[in-house]
């Protein structure tokens, strides 16, 4: 799999100076955690999973997550656990297919024991699960779910990956915030190699104060949410090889009824390459917003972003992809020669690249690079939105 890969080649070798790298569920860890992109979630009851997951591998996904907690209701549980397990082996059949390959896949449970029942259930199509994700995660509620993982791993001899969710009251509440974020991580920590990303439970600490924010604001528009994720960057996102790969918040809006504010989208980038219908059609599904706040993931050390509607996956995807500015800048930084620290104009003539404070930049900027390729000089977001404008519903 590749991102991008559902666009022609011929369109990739317009659009990217160094297009994104080829991977599989079984690359390195590394590469998979930055690669996640935009994590689709989907309820696991759904009757045609098996081929709505062909389906979005086939225009872009390239991480699913199928939700056997808040997504469903709680009578449906064992329905859906039954559900997976049928629509598991209907998607070996067609993964069998020449040219279709599923995205890496996880499975969203409710408590430590579904693990490794779950995974014995699947049996030989187990073979396309890459891991879990573990609800309100904490110290003491986590290391059962990590413990039922690594056993499930063993028993199955299938590498598989958790991603806990960061979303506990304990995490929000300014009293008991830094002990909880101690003892997550902690948590993650001990079991590091099996730890592929954090993810961020916005919608639940809204929650915890009768908040939703509305289409036109950002998670860093409202303040107790942005001093949470600032928090969990802080402890446990670090560039000094202790840190984890963080992923940004969901968006919750596809279709906008009425605005108070402004578009947020300038209108050059979009007159400049004849896409006056495509900034539209962003402003009228609220992706404007969406837009923003990704790029405000990025300024915020948030890599990937929780999704729950299809044609949120291609914005995300869009503003992953590397400048031809940011890549230049990187490799500079990067050069042998440059070990010694120092401060050199950038090949761009409009910035100091300082060697030291921004090394760490452009390693995290080069992973990206490999994960969602790097854009010609003269290739911005809108051309990369363009490209793949089946992905924003009509």
């Amino acid at each position: 799999m590749r991102h991008f890969g559902h666009i022609a080649p011929e369109v990739r070798q317009r659009l990217f100076h160094r297009e994104p790298c080829v991977f599989t569920a079984d690359s390195p860890a590394r590469l998979l955690a930055a690669a996640l992109g935009a994590t689709l979630y989907s309820p696991a009851t759904r009757p045609r999973l098996a081929d709505d997951i062909v389906k979005q591998a086939g225009n872009g996904v390239i991480s699913m997550v199928l939700c056997l907690e808040d997504s469903i209701d709680d009578a449906d549980v064992v329905a859906g656990e039954e559900n997976l397990v049928g629509q598991f082996a209907d998607l070996a059949d067609l993964a069998a297919r020449p040219g279709t390959e599923p995205p890496l896949l996880f499975i969203r449970v409710r408590a430590p024991e579904q693990i490794p029942d779950l995974v014995r259930r699947l049996g030989p199509s187990a073979r396309l699960l890459s891991g879990f994700v573990l609800p309100k995660f904490t110290e003491e509620r986590g290391i059962p779910f990590l413990e039922a993982l690594t056993a499930a791993e063993a028993e199955s001899g299938r590498r598989l990956f958790a991603m806990p969710v960061l979303e506990s009251p304990e995490l929000l509440y300014r009293e008991s915030r830094v002990d909880t974020l101690e003892g997550i991580f902690r948590a993650v920590d001990k079991y590091r190699d099996r730890v592929l990303a954090l993810r961020l439970g916005v919608t639940d600490f809204c929650s915890s104060y009768g908040l939703r924010r509305a289409p036109d604001m950002t998670a860093y528009d409202v303040q107790v949410v942005a001093s949470v994720i600032a928090d969990v960057v802080n402890m446990l996102g670090r560039a000094d090889g202790t840190g984890f790969t963080v992923t940004g918040p969901v968006w919750e809006y596809f279709r906008v009824s009425e605005r108070m504010f402004k578009p947020q989208l300038r209108q050059s980038p979009f007159l400049e390459v004849q896409a006056v219908g495509l900034r539209e059609k962003l402003i009228e599904h609220a992706m404007d917003g969406l837009l923003r706040e990704i790029s405000l993931d990025h300024a915020n050390g948030l890599l990937g972003k929780t999704c729950i509607h299809p044609s949120h996956v291609l914005p995300v995807h869009a503003l992953s992809v590397v400048s031809h500015e940011e890549y230049s800048d990187a490799q500079d930084i990067l050069r042998p020669e440059r070990g010694g620290g120092g401060v050199l104009r950038s090949a761009y003539t409009n910035k100091m690249n300082e060697v030291k404070p921004h090394r760490a930049w452009a390693e995290r900027t080069l992973q990206r690079a490999e994960a969602f390729g790097v854009a010609h000089e003269d290739v911005g977001f809108v051309e990369l939105l363009a490209a793949g404008i089946p992905g924003i519903p009509e």
